[in-house]
């Protein structure tokens, strides 16, 4: 059985104050390791706060995305084996957000998973949709080719140390929901083609889902057989909340 893993993404948010409250609780929450592998990833200057704070607890710490580059001239440049460095284990790569606001192809998605890899980081590669590309039928095509593109770089013992995440766009802050079932279907469909790579592989590799996961929606959305966990955004930024989709695995 694959084990959950809960990752918080708390984006361009946080503060020293706020974060130290913010972890406090989460850790005071009791966090059972007995149902899930936990994961925070601030933004890169709290990084270290959050390693500190998170210390002799269950909580690992992640960034929310490196570099292509291991070192030198890349002013504003972080390298994975930097967050490896100060004692990050994970790192979230090709987010939506910096696919549509950074424009990372899947070319440098792949070339980032290969540097997380090499540090000895887990990288989280992120897959979605937009609302257009649902609408036209093309959910498998654009998500398939987002994985495949990172998965023709990697040997197979690489592809069995990656997690990656399921975020449909289009039900994030749009108004529209994506059902247990149609998040299941797509999860499914990532199974498949990480088998179509390494079938052995395909069994235990973690596949998050990142279209708004919360309180009220988590437990059914965990039953799912291919849906091993959460990316989660706002949420994640409430101690209650996410101590509460910890508590539904």
């Amino acid at each position: 059985m694959r084990r959950k893993l809960i990752a918080g993404n708390w984006k361009m948010n946080g503060s020293v104050s706020a974060n130290a409250s913010l972890l406090a609780e989460i850790s005071a929450g009791g966090v059972d390791v007995a149902k899930a592998d936990v994961l925070v990833c601030p933004p890169f200057p709290y990084l270290t706060q959050a390693l500190e704070k998170v210390q002799g607890t269950a909580i690992s710490v992640g960034a929310q995305d490196c570099s292509v580059h291991d070192a030198g001239a890349y002013t504003s440049e972080v390298s994975a084996s930097m967050l490896r460095d100060v004692g990050c284990t994970y790192v979230i790569l090709g987010h939506s957000e910096r696919r549509s606001y950074h424009a990372e192809s899947d070319q440098i998605v792949a070339a980032k998973t290969l540097q997380a890899l090499r540090a000895g980081l887990t990288p989280i590669v992120c897959v979605g949709e937009t609302l257009e590309q649902r609408e036209s039928g093309a959910t498998d095509a654009v998500v398939g080719a987002q994985l495949k593109a990172v998965l023709e770089k990697l040997d197979s013992a690489e592809i069995a140390k990656i997690v990656v995440a399921y975020e449909p766009v289009w039900a994030i802050g749009t108004g529209k929901t994506a059902t247990p079932e149609m998040a299941q279907e797509v999860h499914a469909f990532l199974r498949q083609v990480i088998a179509s790579f390494n079938a052995e592989a395909a069994a235990t590799v973690k596949i998050l889902y990142g279209g708004s996961m919360k309180p009220d929606n988590a437990a059914e959305l965990l039953r799912q057989t291919d849906i091993d966990g959460g990316l989660i955004g706002g949420a994640a930024l409430k101690a209650n909340d996410f101590l509460a989709i910890i508590a539904a695995v």
